[in-house]
């Protein structure tokens, strides 16, 4: 007999195991959809951008890298699906090596997404800046430095003795998230700073575009689709960046007592981490394909 109010162990057991069963189908399920549709639109952008355009602006630079960014994160999918398919016998470095370039990639998206927002408002706001038109032929340098950044501060992580003899795969505590500089830089430099400049550039660009004379005129330009563009293109950034960054925060909050942190809140950042990966299909819906 079991007192009142309390299931049964074998109960218990069972609905854990019926809930873990959800959980991995989820993953399975989206992360295949992704790997898939990621792999296939970017590789077409890329093609695209490298075989049928001939003349490379700025922003097709930094949209190259993002649709190459996108893709090596998308390759490491497979790995996470093979994982979540009950298959647990990766080693622990293959998966800690996945983890890492997936989450140097997801701040090298962001990073490109910022600079395609940052580049997209320069030329609109100021089109007849000589010193702002010297400043955008950058952009190749600015793109191996976002790279140099996002490798560099993935590295640390990588080189960390923490929990080497447990073999945690895909579902290892996130280190960076209760370390203080590398939490903060996330934040800052990979969230925070992008949105503002994205909402700062958003708002220049469809302050230009309404004030201008010759879109009110010669009706070419569409000042609503315009509108429409940057709104979905900041919803998809909230939409992909901002649960994560959260639960980052939560997890942090927990930092004195790791060994506390509620299922829950793990669950939450394994959910958030998957839904990141969602940018890779909806960059090249968004950016590419419109």
């Amino acid at each position: 007999p079991t007192k009142r109010g309390t299931m049964p162990f074998n109960t218990c057991e069972t609905w854990q195991n019926q809930t873990l069963k959800q959980s991995n189908f989820i993953f399975v399920a989206v992360y295949s959809v992704v790997c898939v549709t990621g792999i296939t639109l970017n590789s077409l952008a890329l093609v695209v951008f490298f075989c049928c355009t001939k003349s490379r602006s700025h922003t097709t630079v930094y949209m190259t890298n993002l649709a190459i960014a996108d893709l090596l994160l998308v390759c490491t999918l497979p790995l996470r699906i093979y994982y979540h398919l009950g298959f647990k016998n990766l080693p622990q470095r293959i998966c800690e090596v996945a983890g890492l370039i997936l989450l140097a990639n997801m701040y090298g998206s962001i990073l490109f997404l910022t600079c395609v927002s940052l580049d997209r408002g320069l030329a609109v706001c100021f089109p007849l800046s000589s010193r702002v038109q010297e400043g955008r032929k950058k952009a190749p340098l600015v793109c191996v430095g976002i790279w140099m950044l996002t490798i560099g501060a993935s590295f640390p992580m990588y080189l960390r003795k923490e929990n080497k003899n447990e073999n945690k795969c895909f579902k290892n505590f996130p280190i960076h998230a209760v370390k203080p500089a590398a939490l903060g830089s996330s934040l800052t430099i990979g969230f925070a700073i992008p949105l503002i400049i994205m909402v700062l550039c958003s708002w220049g660009l469809v302050r230009a575009v309404s004030k201008s004379t010759a879109v009110q005129t010669s009706g070419l330009i569409d000042s609503c689709k315009i509108k429409r563009m940057v709104t979905i293109n900041l919803a998809i950034f909230l939409f992909c960046f901002l649960p994560y960054h959260v639960i980052l925060l939560v997890i942090y909050s927990y930092r004195d007592h790791a060994e506390c942190i509620p299922s829950s809140v793990m669950s939450a950042y394994y959910y958030s981490l998957m839904v990141t990966c969602l940018n890779a299909i909806l960059d090249p819906l968004a950016y590419y394909f419109t």
